[in-house]
C-alpha cells in the first residue's frame, strides 16, 4: 500500500482519538474538532479516520449503535452501557487461547475475536435504582 503523507487534519483527527479515549464515534470526533478547527469538514474527518484505521494507527470498533474509534491498538475487550451508550475498555486480558481452541476444533483459521460485554454503567445503574426507589417508597408503619 502506498504510504500516505501526513497532514495537519490527519494529525488533528489522530490526536482527538488519543485525547478523548472514550471510544468516540466519527460524529463525536467531528464535533470536537469543530471547536478547534471550525473549517474542518465531516468528509475530512471520515476520510482521515479511514486512513488512520488502514494504517493501524487507530482501531475501528463496529458496534450496534454506531462505529467507534479506539486509541488502544492491542487486542482487548469492551464494556458498553445499554442505557447511555458509554463504552470503556474491559479490565480483563485478551484470551488468545480461545482463538487457538476454535481453530483446532473447527479448522477455521481464527485470527482474533472481539467481545463486548453489555449492561448498565455505574451511573445508569444508580439512576435506575434511584428512580425505582422513588416510584416505590418504603411503606410506613
Amino acid at each position: 500500500m502506498k504510504r500516505q503523507r501526513s497532514t495537519k487534519q490527519r494529525k488533528l483527527v489522530y490526536d482527538t482519538v488519543q485525547a478523548l479515549r472514550n471510544h468516540p464515534t466519527a460524529d463525536e470526533i467531528y464535533l470536537h474538532l469543530r471547536t478547534v478547527e471550525p473549517k474542518i469538514s465531516r468528509g475530512t474527518v471520515y476520510r482521515n479516520l479511514n486512513l488512520l484505521t488502514e494504517n493501524g494507527e487507530v482501531r475501528h470498533v463496529t458496534m450496534p449503535d454506531a462505529d467507534r474509534f479506539d486509541w488502544r491498538m492491542e487486542r482487548h475487550y469492551h464494556l458498553r452501557c445499554t442505557e447511555c451508550g458509554a463504552m470503556i475498555d474491559a479490565p480483563i486480558a485478551y484470551r488468545a487461547e480461545l482463538d487457538a481452541q476454535l481453530s483446532k476444533d473447527t479448522g477455521f483459521q481464527v485470527q482474533r475475536h472481539m467481545t463486548v460485554f453489555e449492561g448498565l454503567c455505574p451511573q445508569c445503574a444508580s439512576a435506575r435504582q434511584t428512580s425505582q426507589d422513588d416510584a416505590h417508597p418504603p411503606e410506613q408503619d
